[in-house]
C-alpha cells in the first residue's frame, strides 16, 4: 500500500489517498475539505479511486465527499451508527462552523466487517468514544490502521462532543486498538504518524490496558 497524506481544512485534517501499486486503484480516507486539491492529487498519482472511507461524521472529515462522490462515481462508506451524525448539523458540528450541513453515506458498515476495495481487505473496527459511530480501518496484511479521531500520536480524540464518551474511548483505545500487533502503522485523523507499539508506551490511555472498563 502506498499512501499520500493531504492536510486539509480549517482544523488541519489528515486526508489519505491509499492505493495499490499493483492495480493503481485507491481509496480516499476522510476527505475533510478542499475537494479540488484532492482531485488534483488523485489525477497526479494516476490512480483510480474506488471508495471513500469515513472514520466518523464530523464536518472536518467529510466536507469534500459530495463533490468527490460525483466526480469519481464512487460510494461513501461509514459505520452504521454514524449515519445519523452525518445527517444532523448539530451532531456533525457543521452548525457551529459551517452554517449547518447534512450528508448521507451510500454504504453502512458493521463492526468486524471486511470491506474489499482496491485489492485490499479493510477490517472495520467500531471504536466509539469520539462519536458513537467512530470506526477505524485495519488492513492486516499491510499492517496499517486508519484511526481517525480515536487514536492520535501520544493522545486520543476529544470526548466532549455530542455522542462522545470517555469510558468508551478508554475501552476503544486500551482494550481494542492496543490488541493490534505492535508493528501496526497508525495513520490518524490529525497530527503525525505513529505505531501501536509507541502508543502502548507513551499514550496516556496505555495505563488502562488490561483493565475492566
Amino acid at each position: 500500500m502506498e499512501i499520500k497524506r493531504l492536510v486539509v481544512g480549517m482544523v488541519e485534517t489528515n486526508c489519505y489517498i491509499a492505493w495499490n501499486p499493483a492495480c493503481m486503484e485507491a481509496v480516499i480516507v476522510d476527505p475533510g475539505s478542499e475537494a479540488q486539491r484532492i482531485e488534483e492529487a488523485v489525477r497526479k498519482l494516476s490512480v483510480s479511486p474506488k471508495a471513500i472511507l469515513l472514520t466518523h461524521g464530523h464536518f472536518d472529515h467529510v466536507m469534500a465527499i459530495d463533490e468527490l462522490r460525483e466526480t469519481f462515481k464512487i460510494p461513501v462508506c461509514v459505520f452504521e451508527e454514524e449515519a445519523d451524525i452525518l445527517a444532523d448539523p448539530n451532531l456533525n458540528l457543521s452548525s457551529q462552523f459551517q452554517g449547518g450541513q447534512s450528508w448521507k453515506a451510500d454504504v453502512l458498515f458493521k463492526d468486524g466487517q471486511i470491506f474489499e476495495s482496491a485489492g485490499f481487505s479493510f477490517r472495520v473496527i467500531h471504536t466509539p468514544g469520539h462519536t458513537a459511530g467512530s470506526c477505524c480501518y485495519y488492513e492486516e496484511k499491510e499492517k496499517i490502521l486508519f484511526s481517525g479521531d480515536t487514536l492520535f500520536e501520544g493522545s486520543y480524540g476529544r470526548i466532549d462532543f455530542p455522542t462522545g464518551s470517555g469510558r468508551k474511548m478508554v475501552h476503544s483505545v486500551a482494550s481494542v486498538l492496543f490488541d493490534l500487533p505492535d508493528d501496526t502503522a497508525v495513520y490518524p485523523g490529525h497530527m503525525g504518524y505513529t505505531t501501536i507499539e509507541d502508543e502502548k508506551k507513551y499514550n496516556p490511555l496505555a495505563g488502562y490496558r488490561g483493565q475492566q472498563i
